[in-house]
């Protein structure tokens, strides 16, 4: 699977609605769902919490979770629903998380997350993946961390995805934890000559092009989170740039083609907004693109029994040539 380049998963962010808007954009950039507990998986709507559209392949499973029992029967439901990879949780600071035992806490216990990813392992052929932070609290010497990863490698695991900041769990919120611990990409590239034939994927303050292409020089992959989901079109760039395509679509035409899926989704009772609310960045640094987002703050909470309105409201975004006169009304 090509990781060279892929969206961090991102509670609130990255459902299904958001992974279908930005395969528009780039055919080859690798996608992540949000976090599933493995416990919802096993007892909940598997298919709510699971069912994609094909087209937004490659696609990845995100869990969470600490129980390698519940762990392992949520990868086997994940292969079976058609992911293409599973990826387990490390990273996640937030105290709910930690009170359920994972996310970044499980840095705390390699030898449960090793037994964890043993018996995920031991129930598909899929890849399985760990995204993980670099410490946490007071415990972010490179040696600890280098420890923690080779104890993960010995379960047969070979791609590691570090966000490289450490957690500070309980003290600071889930937002506060995406800027104030300082990044320390070094320990992703020391990690990458100490893991030569591993894979090593960087994630963390990376905004643009240009820091892809300087961490791909000392990484094999690069992950991208918030900026791809504010600046989505950001995505074209490194289409064209790194993965050398040019037949990219506009964003007038991402928008055309998001109309057809818009309207069918509205049918299974998706509310407009779950969908439209993700595409409020499309158009981020062009020329009067806050009349892009008013438009649609203003016209994407209709009710969805309103058909015509909804209609109406499509056919406007459609019919106007939002790229080149965004600032007009639409």
């Amino acid at each position: 699977m090509n990781r060279k380049v892929s969206v961090a998963p991102m509670m609130d962010c990255t459902d299904r609605h958001e992974r279908y808007f930005l395969r528009l954009i780039s055919k080859h950039t690798l996608l992540y769902t949000e976090m599933v507990v493995d416990e919802a998986i096993n007892r909940g709507d598997k298919k709510k919490l699971l069912e994609f559209n094909i087209n937004e392949k490659p696609v990845a499973l995100q869990l969470g979770g600490s129980s390698p029992k519940l762990l392992s029967e949520a990868t086997k439901v994940g292969e079976d629903f058609g992911y293409d990879e599973i990826n387990l949780n490390l990273g996640c600071p937030s105290k709910k998380v930690e009170k359920n035992k994972f996310g970044a806490c499980l840095m705390k216990e390699p030898n449960l997350v090793a037994d964890c990813l043993s018996k995920m392992q031991s129930v598909t052929k899929l890849p399985v993946t760990i995204k993980t932070r670099i410490g946490y609290d007071n415990v972010e010497d490179y040696e600890t961390f280098h420890k923690f990863i080779s104890t993960i490698k010995s379960t047969g695991v070979k791609t590691f995805i570090i966000h490289a900041r450490k957690a500070m769990l309980g003290k600071f919120t889930p937002k506060q934890n995406l800027n104030i611990p300082p990044l320390k990409y070094d320990y992703v590239y020391n990690l990458k000559k100490d893991f030569a034939d591993d894979e090593i994927i960087i994630n963390g303050g990376i905004t643009d092009v240009d820091q892809v292409k300087q961490h791909l020089k000392k990484t094999d992959g690069v992950m991208i989170g918030r900026s791809a989901y504010h600046t989505p079109y950001i995505l074209a760039d490194i289409e064209r740039e790194i993965f050398n395509n040019e037949n990219i679509l506009s964003r007038q035409e991402v928008i055309e083609q998001l109309i057809p899926y818009v309207k069918d989704e509205l049918k299974k009772g998706t509310r407009l907004n779950q969908i439209m609310r993700h595409t409020l960045g499309l158009f981020h640094g062009q020329s009067g693109a806050s009349h892009w987002k008013r438009y649609l703050s203003e016209n994407m909470c209709v009710r969805d029994a309103d058909v015509k309105k909804i209609d109406h409201i499509m056919d406007k975004i459609k019919y106007n040539n939002v790229e080149n006169s965004v600032g007009q009304s639409v």
